[in-house]
């Protein structure tokens, strides 16, 4: 039985990655690398500390820290979060659904716990969403399970009464490595990639999970609390 529900946040609850990839642009920018849109992508999902980590072993800088970057990179993040971000499509509206059938919910997410607050707070979601989880105070971030493990325990269920909502390869690993009922909504250049198939139900978006979805893996007496 489902008794909570956990969102990944980067490119599932919002389309962070453009805003990601100018904020480390210009950070990286600051200590002479010039990163590409495909020099991004290398580094997706990773949390920022390993982000930072991962473009100084290749082109290390003197000056800044690898702290001091990092640091630059989410506070640049954040302010366009507050300036432009957008929910990704049926984001907001599912989060409502799910609000009125009780469960708990949280997001845990390889970002910042400082970025995951600016989100919450900028699409009205902080008080309903009980618990906002970081990978960043993690040995491992995903795909390894450990930031789904902690987040079921302090919201005091098992991992498998929990279900996820990923949008990453890494993440769908996570969640199922977690022993979490995990639905995979991949961006749609990756919609068919066989990684996928590891997931217990693949959709095109957050829309897609319908009353038929709920019935499936929330129950039908939940349903009739949302309709």
């Amino acid at each position: 039985m489902i008794t909570a529900v956990i969102f990944d946040m980067d490119g599932l609850l919002i389309d962070s990655e453009p805003l990601w990839q100018r904020a480390e642009t210009a950070s990286f920018a600051d200590v002479g690398l010039a990163l590409t849109p495909e020099m991004c992508r290398q580094t997706t999902g990773m949390r920022t500390d390993e982000m930072v980590r991962y473009w100084f072993d290749r082109h290390p800088w003197s000056g800044p820290s690898l702290k001091e970057i990092e640091l630059l990179v989410i506070s640049r993040l954040s302010r366009l979060i507050y300036e432009e971000a957008r929910p990704m499509s049926g984001a907001i509206e599912l989060v409502r659904r799910f609000e009125r059938t009780g469960l708990n919910m949280a997001i845990a997410s390889s970002s910042p716990l400082r970025i995951i607050e600016t989100v919450a707070d900028r699409f009205g979601i902080a008080g309903v969403v009980r618990m906002l989880r970081s990978a960043e105070s993690q040995p491992y971030g995903k795909p390894h399970p450990g930031v789904f493990i902690d987040t079921a325990k302090d919201l005091g269920c098992r991992p498998a009464e929990c279900l996820v909502f990923e949008d990453s390869i890494n993440g769908v690993i996570a969640g199922k490595a977690a022993k979490m009922t995990t639905i995979a909504v991949p961006d749609k250049a990756m919609l068919n990639r066989p990684e996928f198939s590891i997931a217990d139900l693949t959709i095109s978006t957050l829309n897609d999970f319908d009353d038929r979805c709920f019935d499936r893996f929330i129950g039908a007496e939940r349903i009739q609390q949302v309709l």
